[in-house]
């Protein structure tokens, strides 16, 4: 993203922000007249958050780009922002109020506490993904679970990396396998976006958003709704091509050490049915001992009942 770009980008947030919210909903008296925008009007938000307009106009339109703290927590309480929302607005406003040299792509490697958790772990389907969503690392039960039709071994090549928003939008399996797949896209390209706001200076991921842009018409959509969402925990069905359906709680655990990297964890209640569906895929994703104490904590679950 370019030095010029980054101001616009908050002003096209702002803009993006300020239309979903109804003058009638926070008390205003509207302006009268056909109103030509959909949402809040300049004007309006600037008087909910105790600015004057042009002030607000210069901010929205980058001519401003030193707004401060004080500013940017009353506009985002006047539009009612959520956490998340507030982190990229505030990311926003950073990278508008500093010049940023043009970077060289790094390539990511897994964080080794990461990768030793998720050696420990080899009984649940596990993933490391780095910033840009790419995966640097899963167990053989994770690759089994999300992407047992493509090749595991990628993971260790920088080049051939699979990169799981891509392979949601593009790949017919990956897509086929979330029975609420419009949920699971929304969510990904919402904190795709809150990383693009923490890193606008990342070519390789401007790259992903303009390939995934061309390519896919359902991302150009979600993507120019400049909606934001955090990734932490959620429940989605999976159509499992070889275990049927069965339904996973996805959790998302940051690295202190690398925070650009999740450990992504999918699990299932004890004795559930999606529970022994996960036992059955041990029986092709685990080596021996590992599939034998996946097993046996399944039906020690059961017999505990």
């Amino acid at each position: 993203m370019t030095d010029r770009g980054i101001p616009g980008e908050l002003g096209a947030y702002l803009k993006a922000c300020r239309a979903r919210v109804q003058p009638e909903d926070l008390g205003l008296t509207s302006y009268g007249g056909r109103r030509r925008v959909a949402g809040l009007r300049r004007e309006e938000l600037a008087q909910l958050a105790g600015v004057s307009p042009s002030y607000y106009a210069r901010l929205e339109q980058g001519t401003s780009r030193h707004a401060s703290p004080q500013v940017l927590e009353a506009i985002a309480a006047a539009l009612a922002l959520t956490g998340a929302e507030r982190e990229h607005l505030y990311a926003l406003a950073a990278a508008a109020g500093r010049r940023r040299a043009v970077r060289s792509a790094t390539v990511e490697h897994a964080d080794p506490a990461l990768l030793e958790l998720l050696n420990a772990i080899a009984q649940v389907p596990a993933l490391i993904l780095g910033r840009r969503s790419d995966v640097l690392a899963w167990n053989p039960m994770g690759h089994a679970l999300l992407a047992g039709h493509r090749d595991r071994g990628s993971a260790t090549v920088p080049g051939r990396r699979l990169n799981m928003t891509e392979l949601l939008f593009l790949d017919p399996e990956t897509r086929e396998l979330y029975a609420d797949w419009d949920r699971k896209a929304r969510a990904v390209v919402g904190n795709l976006r809150l990383v693009a706001g923490a890193h606008p200076d990342d070519p390789a991921l401007a790259a992903l958003v303009g390939r995934l842009t061309l390519a896919s018409p359902e991302f150009a959509a979600l993507w120019a709704d400049r909606r934001v969402h955090a990734c932490a925990t959620a429940a989605y069905e999976l159509r499992h091509p070889l275990v049927g359906n069965l339904t996973v709680t996805q959790q998302t655990l940051r690295s202190i050490e690398r925070p650009d990297q999740t450990l992504v964890t999918c699990t299932a209640p004890d004795g559930s049915a999606s529970a022994a569906a996960l036992a059955m895929l041990a029986h092709v994703a685990l080596p021996s001992p590992a599939r034998a104490e996946a097993i046996g904590q399944d039906r020690y679950s059961a017999t505990e009942r």
